[in-house]
């Protein structure tokens, strides 16, 4: 058991130091200057067309999950017909 915890023990140190670090490019500069930019869009549709386009996608759910919910009510307000 003790030679398997150690053998686990080098595996994982192994792994964890000799693991290659990968530089991330620092784009908060950039994502500043884009946002801060005075071009007249609100900040949620500056980021180009896959904003605008989730943001038309939110609306269209949001008007139709409205509309259904009222359309719901209603017809659960109104009372059954007897035969």
């Amino acid at each position: 058991v003790y030679l398997l915890f150690q053998a686990l023990r080098q595996i994982s140190q192994r792994t964890i130091s000799t693991a290659a670090r990968r530089q991330v490019e620092n784009r908060v500069p950039e994502h500043q200057k884009l946002f801060q930019e005075d071009n007249g869009l609100p900040v949620h549709l500056k980021g180009g067309a896959k904003d605008a386009l989730l943001y038309r996608a939110t609306m269209g759910i949001t008007v139709f999950g409205t509309a259904y919910a009222i359309y719901y009510l209603i017809i659960s307000s109104m009372p059954k017909q007897q035969k």
